[in-house]
């Protein structure tokens, strides 16, 4: 039995990175393959019997896994960032998220016979979407940049309040199983446990990390042990507060001043292949496919308001008094997957239903699993022939994104940003990143290839990205990254390497052939050198009389040539760049000592002119002068 369970865990691990790996090469959300891979492995081929094997341990497990997913989504519920992304982002997670769990649970209540409070249980838990499942469906979309923004915040916000409502649905539906005078009391018990100690655990770390008083790799650790911890302690106090618990401690880190949350969250990368994608398979694979086809006709009913009511319902109301226009709201009823929560805590309230006999509690999983399924599927199917249907595609994204916020990059966005064109520089240097923002220019603070970049970094409108940072363990990494996004021939970066290294420490010639900005002879040290010394970026417009040659005659073999800009589009000068063509604004680094010899050449040849002028004007004079004599 030791070694069944042993063989099931490593299996579970490799057909979980095997379908987060599957999921990002077809640019699908992860969660489908898992699905798809716990339901072949489960009722399929019945490999895996979740309930058999692991037994009484089975229960623990998917609790402990839906704690942390639920304190992980709450620490991105910053209340500043809800007001920061617009009216209409605001009205989706509130009014919108209202409109949703109503409809769905009137529905559910209608078709399945729910009693009242299991039905408005069913709407919570399946009002959230999240950006596990957005993320990538905007990235084979690419709807406009308003558009994607407003997605991608409302799946970020909803997962922890779609969260929050369940578990307070779900705490009213047991407190009142319980045939007591003390129903309140109890209910108020569990409520006050949850809230308190939630605020009090929130506090009580965000104390801790605002000192600093832990070392920097025991951070992660403690933050997970702790919210472990008082998960398992909630519950001992008053049973099934945990939940409560813990989302209401990451609400409380997420918006406590002086707390850096960004590196916490990142602890997700690590438990996503080896926690959140494992809990996904078993609970694909308890899954009963007799309880899916008794669903009938019902649960398609379910899925079609779910989709064709439910979800425009929300968008129309919500976007009453937003600039949006009818093809923006149409492309928007359109989006709406379900995700990660939903089929976590649908799981994990099913099975305390089920053993507290409550009517219903069985079909819970299966209709969740269907919403998800259906939502997944056909979303991902149709959005993107809908969105060029509707016109609401993005333009060819002319967007650049820096990594690396040195003197040279933030000047460089500055006439960009000027120009019209989008920029964002991403830095994990918080020095570089106040300068810039202090520029106006759009920041990134954190590793922009880190899981926490992937749903917080906003890449609408963005075309090409340019490595412009000292960091040469992270470049490459940065680089392959944005590659397999963009392509290849849309990533550039200057050349950090010493050539004379060793081969041990040469890298692959792939990367090295795309460190091609500017020219053979421009490095980062190089670009922060002439920096440092008063160097000037300066745009030029090239015309017919004074071509591109003419302009490195001007300012000689030391300037260099970076962007040229036609018709809004932005080009690369790279080493293969043999000549830029007229019509175009050109962008450029000159050192300032040609920008001297320059002005001191212009000054001479003014001065030269007007002597000329002077000399032709006296000529002229005393030619008329003889005339008349």
């Amino acid at each position: 039995m030791i070694e069944q369970i042993t063989a099931m865990l490593a299996l579970i691990g490799v057909l979980s990175l095997l379908c987060q790996w599957l999921g990002w090469q077809l640019r699908l959300p992860a969660i489908l393959p898992l699905l798809c891979c716990g339901l072949l492995v489960g009722p399929g081929l019945g490999w895996l019997d979740p309930d058999e094997i692991f037994g009484n341990l089975l229960f623990p497990l998917i609790s402990l896994g839906v704690a942390v997913i639920l304190f992980e989504g709450a620490l991105t519920l910053n209340f500043k960032e809800i007001r920061d992304h617009g009216r209409m982002v605001t009205h989706l997670v509130t009014i919108g998220a209202a409109v949703t769990w109503l409809c769905i649970s009137l529905a559910s209540w209608c078709l399945f016979d729910f009693s009242p409070s299991l039905a408005l249980l069913f709407g919570a838990l399946v009002v959230v979407t999240g950006p596990t499942v957005i993320v990538p469906m905007l990235r084979t979309v690419r709807p406009k940049s308003e558009l994607s923004s407003i997605l991608r915040w409302e799946g970020i916000i909803i997962d922890p309040i779609g969260a929050l409502i369940a578990v307070l649905v779900y705490e009213y539906i047991t407190v009142s199983s319980d045939q007591t005078s003390h129903v309140l009391t109890a209910l108020g018990s569990m409520l006050g446990i949850g809230l308190g100690a939630g605020a009090v655990a929130g506090y009580m770390l965000g104390w801790v990390l605002r000192r600093n008083l832990l070392p920097h790799y025991l951070t992660n650790t403690a933050v997970l042990t702790v919210t472990l911890g008082v998960f398992v302690g909630s519950n001992l106090l008053q049973e099934e507060s945990g939940l409560l618990t813990v989302t209401v401690m990451g609400i409380w880190l997420a918006n406590m001043r002086g707390v850096a949350t960004q590196s916490i969250i990142e602890f997700k990368e690590t438990l996503t292949v080896l926690l959140i994608s494992a809990l996904f398979i078993l609970l694909a694979a308890r899954l009963n496919s007799d309880a899916m086809l008794s669903l009938g006709w019902q649960g398609l009913v379910l899925l079609l308001i779910v989709l064709f009511v439910a979800r425009p319902l929300s968008i129309w109301i919500s976007g009453i008094g937003t600039s949006l226009n009818s093809r923006d709201k149409w492309f928007l009823s359109w989006i709406a997957p379900r995700g990660i929560v939903a089929a976590a805590v649908s799981s994990l309230f099913a099975i305390k239903l089920e053993q507290r006999g409550t009517e219903g509690a069985d079909i819970l999983v299966p209709l969740a699993f269907l919403i998800i399924i259906g939502t997944v599927v056909i979303q991902s199917l149709t959005a993107r022939r809908w969105a060029q249907h509707l016109g609401v595609t993005a333009r060819s994204a002319q967007g650049i994104l820096i990594f690396g916020g040195s003197k040279f990059a933030r000047e460089l966005a500055k006439i960009l940003v000027s120009k019209g064109i989008k920029v964002i520089i991403a830095d994990s240097n918080w020095d570089n990143v106040r300068l810039a923002r202090m520029d106006n220019i759009q920041v990134y603070f954190g590793n922009p290839v880190s899981e926490h970049a992937n749903n917080f970094l906003d890449l609408g409108g963005i075309g090409k990205v340019l490595i412009l940072s000292p960091y040469q363990q992270l470049n490459p990494v940065v680089f392959f990254h944005f590659q397999d996004i963009f392509g290849p021939e849309r990533v550039f970066g200057v050349n950090t390497t010493d050539a004379s290294g060793s081969a041990r420490h040469q890298l692959s010639e792939s990367y090295l052939s795309r460190m091609c900005l500017f020219s053979q002879s421009v490095s980062y040290s190089k670009l922060a050198s002439l920096m440092s010394r008063d160097a000037v970026l300066k745009s030029t417009n090239l015309t017919d009389n004074f071509s591109y040659q003419m302009f490195l005659e001007r300012y000689g073999e030391t300037v260099i040539p970076l962007i040229y800009m036609r018709a809004g589009k932005v080009h690369m000068i790279t080493t293969d760049t043999s000549s830029v063509p007229n019509g175009v604004e050109l962008i450029s680094l000159i050192p300032k000592e040609a920008m001297e010899h320059q002005q001191k050449k212009a000054t001479e040849e003014k001065e030269l002119k007007e002597l000329q002028d002077k000399e032709k004007a006296a000529q002229q004079s005393s030619t008329e002068i003889e005339a008349q004599a």
